[in-house]
């Protein structure tokens, strides 16, 4: 084991994140152009804005609106993310393991990335909370018209009910204090592993391990209201008790799927040369255990949902099930994050092979891309939200942007500190790791 071993985050690798970002820039720029000349220009696309008569006065341009819904889609993607790689150092330090010592500064650079989310989430919400919170527009919470005697028709009881909880200044605050509390939270642990490679005390690891229970109760708690505020609340009228696991699960195979991808990449450039089988076959396991975890969350929120039928619950499904805009991907996600990955990665030695996880962690990547596409497109853009060739050059341009960005962040990073936390109690234990 190298323990001086740093990653070189090349002037290569760099112009090609900038050409990722460039080309999805064009294909973005494309798709706006095709939108605004093919016919959807003017259409009114938010379901909740077209029937209640919006907040703005007007009602946005679908072409418009679905960019403001892309830029909140790919930002909460990969916000999560980023906050899973928080989530992953956490529970290894808590859990005292010792095989993952080796790779932690991988997801513990995946932090980094929370100050931009941080930036990008509160602005995209001053500037179009009402294009993406129906909840946001002041006339529905007002019972009659000016004159004080007729009934206002625009009045929604049920969202009235809600509005201590769904306002403008509560929704604000939470934000910012899931941020605060998060990065603080990313920045501590960062500065005891830095300070365990300066110093060698092994007093930083045990604070590590402290402050990561700290973290473990807060991020269960802001992680769950974070997925009601920026997710659930999108389609104000569906509530379900089972949301803040559904959106944890999902970003939590995400996350693990991308923390696999880069240490079997970094493997295949020269990198961490003690990595072997048995890691990888860790990872695949949990890849593996988190998919079957997803589509358990995902079924037994769709069956209590079913069998209660209560008209509330029901409609986020008829929405996506029974709809020609997304019956396809409603499907489509199924099969990428549960039957893909399971098939894939049944067997031992599947798990134990760098190119097969490759496979399967980009498409469990790309298919929960999807799932959080479902979530928040079609209360957003109504039926208005189908993936034909003119949007498509918005999606996957909107998200090669993201994904630029958010990878040369965590890449940049990695490359600050050294590759492995050199005085880590439990390296021993990770560079011999063995899976019988």
């Amino acid at each position: 084991m190298n323990l001086e071993e740093k990653f070189v985050f090349s002037s290569n690798a760099k112009k090609t994140l900038f050409m990722t970002l460039g080309a999805g820039a064009l294909l973005l720029a494309i798709g706006i152009f095709m939108l605004m000349n093919g016919g959807h220009g003017h259409e009114a696309a938010h379901g909740a804005v077209a029937e209640h008569g919006g907040g703005h006065g007007h009602e946005a341009p679908s072409w418009t609106l679905r960019i403001i819904k892309d830029l909140w889609l790919n930002n909460v993607f990969f916000a999560g993310i980023s906050l899973i790689g928080v989530f992953f150092v956490a529970f290894n330090y808590v859990a005292w393991a010792g095989w993952s010592a080796g790779i932690k500064r991988i997801p513990e650079a995946f932090g980094a990335y929370l100050p931009i989310a941080a930036v990008i989430t509160i602005g995209l919400f001053l500037a179009f909370n009402h294009d993406l919170f129906h909840w946001t527009h002041h006339n529905l919470y007002e019972k009659f018209l000016a004159d004080g005697v007729t009934e206002n028709p625009e009045f929604d009881y049920v969202l009235d009910g809600k509005k201590g909880y769904l306002n403008f200044p509560f929704f604000l605050v939470r934000t910012v204090v899931y941020f605060v509390l998060w990065i603080g939270f990313w920045k501590v642990l960062r500065n005891f592993s830095i300070q365990e490679d300066l110093t060698g005390d092994e007093k930083y690891h045990h604070k590590s391990i402290v402050w990561s229970a700290a973290f473990l109760v807060v991020f269960g708690i802001t992680e769950s209201m974070a997925a009601w505020d920026w997710l659930m609340s999108t389609d104000p009228h569906f509530f379900s008790t089972m949301y803040g696991w559904y959106v944890f699960a999902s970003w939590f195979v995400s996350g693990l799927a991308l923390i696999t991808l880069i240490v079997v990449t970094l493997k295949e450039n020269g990198y961490l040369a003690f990595i072997n089988e048995n890691h990888l076959h860790d990872l695949g396991k949990f890849v593996f255990a988190f998919s079957v975890f997803w589509t358990y969350v995902w079924f037994e929120q769709f069956m209590l949902i079913y069998y209660a039928n209560i008209p509330e619950e029901v409609g986020y499904f008829v929405q996506r099930l029974k709809t020609d805009a997304y019956t396809p991907i409603f499907f489509l996600t199924l099969f990428i994050n549960f039957v893909f990955p399971f098939l894939s990665l049944m067997t031992r030695n599947a798990k134990r092979q760098g190119i097969i996880l490759k496979v399967v962690c980009i498409g469990i990547i790309c298919g929960h891309w999807l799932d959080f596409y479902m979530m928040i497109t079609p209360p957003i853009l109504n039926q208005d939200g189908g993936l034909d060739l003119k949007f498509l050059f918005v999606e996957v341009g909107m998200t090669m942007m993201f994904a630029s960005v958010f990878l040369f962040t965590i890449l940049n990073a990695l490359s600050k500190v050294g590759l492995v936390a050199k005085n880590h109690p439990m390296l021993g234990e990770s560079e011999h790791h063995s899976v019988f």
